[in-house]
């Protein structure tokens, strides 16, 4: 799950993030109210962690920028206003939770998790394409039954391509998610050609067919065979 984190003071930003990262989340962080609308402008996030008082601009008001824009991704505000008219407007203006600062870590992980529950399209947090499973709480992946033997990020990657099957991903896109911020500053993303090779050979040796076709000079795309 990729998550974009609006908070402008650095520390805590810090803490939410090494902590999110832990537990298998890509948390990119936007310390203004401008860098989080670009983030926001070029990629995708599940989730959104929305501080209120940014020091260029509101919280509140680019989350209604964000419901305008048609922006499907869940809001949870964080925020140190406890005042119940603070609350009252920021859920109804479109966040899917709020809660107040300061809060364990733990308690916002199981708000996140709650969240994406509810608006998951999957019963059971387990995602397929054809004989490949994915359990969304273990990360645990199968073909045919037989389980992968993945590092983190081919898992993350083996998902991404299930849940944009069809679709072609660029090397770009496909790095961006990956790694999110990290890719700013890199001057190639020929690494993402290892990781594909290495989650295709890893499902081919299990039994599994090669789904995961080249798209020579584009990137990738997750196909059934006819």
């Amino acid at each position: 799950m990729k998550i974009l984190l609006v908070e402008d003071h650095a520390e805590l930003a810090r803490s939410i993030a090494s902590y999110l990262v832990q537990e298998h989340y890509i948390c990119e962080v936007a310390s203004t109210f401008d860098e989080a609308r670009e983030k926001l402008a070029l990629f995708s996030y599940d989730c959104v962690l929305l501080d209120i008082m940014l020091p260029d601009g509101n919280g509140i008001n680019l989350l209604k920028l964000l419901r305008k824009e048609g922006v499907e991704s869940s809001v949870v505000i964080i925020s140190a206003q406890n005042a119940l008219d603070f609350k009252l407007t920021g859920l109804s203006e479109g966040a899917d939770d709020y809660i107040t600062k300061p809060f364990p870590l733990p308690e916002l992980h199981a708000r996140i998790k709650a969240i994406m529950r509810r608006r998951s399209p999957h019963k059971n947090n387990i995602v397929t394409f054809r004989d490949i499973t994915a359990d969304l709480e273990s990360l645990e992946c199968r073909v045919g039954g037989k389980l992968l033997n993945l590092t983190r990020k081919e898992t993350n990657l083996l998902l991404y391509f299930i849940n944009n099957k069809g679709r072609m991903l660029t090397r770009q896109a496909i790095a961006a998610h990956l790694w999110g911020d990290y890719t700013d500053n890199l001057d190639s993303v020929d690494f993402v050609y290892q990781h594909v090779k290495n989650l295709r050979k890893k499902i081919t040796d299990a039994g599994g067919q090669d789904y995961i076709s080249t798209v020579y000079g584009f990137g990738y795309k997750l196909n059934a065979p006819e």
